[in-house]
């Protein structure tokens, strides 16, 4: 293992199998790592369980925008048909719910779309034009036929060599710091 020259900002461990990229994801959940993440070329059904990922907060920024979108919807309508040109045609109320529903609806699935696009892209802290796992050229394998566990520098735990030698213990075949 190569010491690293500049500021390590991330310990990359590449693994040979789904399989094997499980039981090391679990074992270092397991031991206390916050900020870390696993690369793979498809989604692994199970490995949000093993990493311990938790539910996200998404649904609420849909359903905010959706409320917001059918409130706007109705305050809209009321105020151009009842209160800033009422249009009086053969007695019927000027502003009545029935009519106004469709317009709602559409403002609420409008909403609920830029709640779900701006609260995805904030949540994941977008948009990102670089990421230190670009420097590593064993990592374009990522998309390809390899499966990766990235320990960043922001954890509290993280220290490269011990992590190094954790992800080597796991079962990775190769094992880089990445320098900033």
């Amino acid at each position: 293992m190569a010491q690293p020259k500049g500021r390590p900002v991330l310990v990359l461990g590449e693994f040979e199998s789904a399989d094997s990229l499980m039981v090391a994801a679990e074992q270092v959940r397991d031991a206390g790592f916050t900020h870390w993440d696993c690369y793979t070329p498809y989604p692994i059904h199970g490995l949000d369980e093993k990493m311990g990922v938790k539910a996200t907060a998404l649904p609420w920024f849909v359903l905010g925008g959706g409320l917001t979108g059918c409130f706007v919807g109705f305050l809209m309508q009321w105020f151009m048909n009842a209160f800033d040109y009422p249009f009086m045609i053969s007695g019927k109320p000027t502003w009545s719910v029935p009519a106004n529903i469709p317009v709602s609806f559409e403002l609420t699935i409008l909403f609920s779309a830029f709640g779900a696009f701006f609260g995805m892209l904030a949540m994941n802290g977008l948009p990102r034009f670089y990421r230190p796992h670009f420097r590593s050229e064993r990592f374009r394998r990522a998309t390809n036929d390899r499966y990766f566990i990235g320990i960043e520098a922001r954890d509290r735990s993280f220290d490269p060599a011990k992590n190094q030698d954790l992800l080597s213990s796991l079962g990775a075949s190769h094992v880089e710091v990445v320098e900033e």
